[in-house]
Parts: C-alpha cells; structure tokens; sequence
C-alpha cells in the first residue's frame, strides 16, 4: 500500500490518475505524471473538485493532504464517538495518538462541536446518571473523575447538583452490601472497613457515618466512619 507522505517527498505536476482504492474504502490514489503520490479521501476529493488534468503545485498538494489529514481525523472521531459519549478532552487524546496534526485535531473539535457531536456540559449528566444507576459513588470522587475525562470544576458540579444525587441511600445501600459479606468478624473492624471502603468510593464523613447507622443499627463513633 501506498504510505501517506508529506507535501515535501511528493513532485507537483498534473493530475493523470484518481483511482479508487480496493483495500481502502472510500479513498482514493491519485497520481501525479504518472506516477501515484498520495490518496485522499472522497471528501477531500469532492470538496476540493479533483479531476484529471489539473495542475497541482507545492502549495496545493499541502492543501490536499491538510484537508485530508482533518477528513481521516474526523472519521476516527466519529467512529471513537459510535461507541458512546466522549467529552471533548477524550476525543482530542484518542487522536493525539493517532498522529494527526494539532491543526487536524483543532479543525475535528470545530466540526464535532458544530454538529453537536460533542457536549461536556451533556457528558457530564450522561455519566453522573450512568454512575448513579450502575456504580454509585460520592460527589467528591465523581468530580474527580470528570477532571480526569477534562470536564471543568464548574460544568461538573453543576451536573452533579442538576442530579440530585442522594449520598446517603446509596452509601448505605454500598454499607449493607459490604455488610452482608463481614459475618463474623469484630463489629468495629467491620464498621471501620466500611467506613474506609465508603471514603474511597468518594463519600464525606456525615455521608459515611449516616449509612453505617442505618446500615448496622447502631450509632458510629466518629473515628469509625473514617479511614484513619
């Protein structure tokens, strides 16, 4: 297969061939004098109006492949975003390393932006609501995983209230749970270990110590309800 080369390698000259590849669906070879220089998806083929015979200088040919480079890392986009939302900052990092060119990657995010395709602001409710149905966990650690998918502090604590979350419920929901699994053992090594399994799934101490009561019927020392 042909390799995808920079304007530099690729001599200017007319167009005499646009052939459309069989391995590559939806590209196409062009050839320049004869020879083959580089392919081009059918977007960039019709958007640029390509035919045999024109004349393609330096400048052109990097046109080309720059508006080819922002086709193929649009189409990676779209197929990393078929498979479920992605906020912005997730989509920028697959592409990074993919090895499209910062211009490409900026040029993908206006276009995904445009076509609605990406929405932090939404992401960020979609995996609030997602958390809270599948895998509970406090405020704290769900802020913290938005930070790491690029969500700003502002756009997740705004989709964490608009969730209206109740801590307590499914902390202690987690509490019984884990609860259920301890019979036996000492009941303020159990306490203890709840307390630290709740902190780590993201929970504040009140939260913690409210779910272990209602968990365990009894009132919880404060060190109890804490990872020490």
């Amino acid at each position: 297969e042909l390799p995808q080369r920079s304007a530099a390698d690729i001599a200017p000259g007319p167009v005499t061939g646009i052939t459309a590849r069989k391995r590559e669906r939806g590209r196409f070879l062009i050839a320049i004098a004869g020879v083959p220089a580089f392919t081009l998806s059918e977007e960039t083929l019709f958007r640029a109006g390509l035919q045999i015979g024109d004349e393609l200088d330096p400048a052109a040919i990097t046109r080309l492949l720059a508006d080819d480079d922002v086709a193929r890392s649009t189409e990676a986009a779209l197929h990393f975003l078929s498979y479920r939302a992605r906020s912005e900052q997730e989509v920028r990092d697959r592409l990074k390393r993919g090895d499209f060119s910062p211009d490409a990657i900026d040029a993908t995010i206006v276009r995904l932006n445009q076509w609605r395709y990406l929405d932090d602001a939404d992401f960020a409710r979609r995996w609030v609501e997602s958390r809270a149905r599948g895998k509970p966990r406090g405020q704290r650690l769900l802020q913290q995983e938005l930070r790491q998918k690029g969500i700003d502090a502002e756009t997740s604590k705004q989709a964490i209230a608009e969730a209206d979350l109740d801590e307590v419920a499914a902390a202690t929901e987690l509490a019984r749970k884990r609860l259920s699994t301890m019979a036996g053992e000492d009941p303020a090594a159990i306490r203890r270990k709840i307390g630290a399994y709740l902190a780590r799934r993201g929970y504040g101490f009140d939260v913690a110590r409210k779910a272990l009561e209602r968990a365990t019927g009894e009132q919880v020392d404060d060190e109890e309800s804490t990872d020490q």
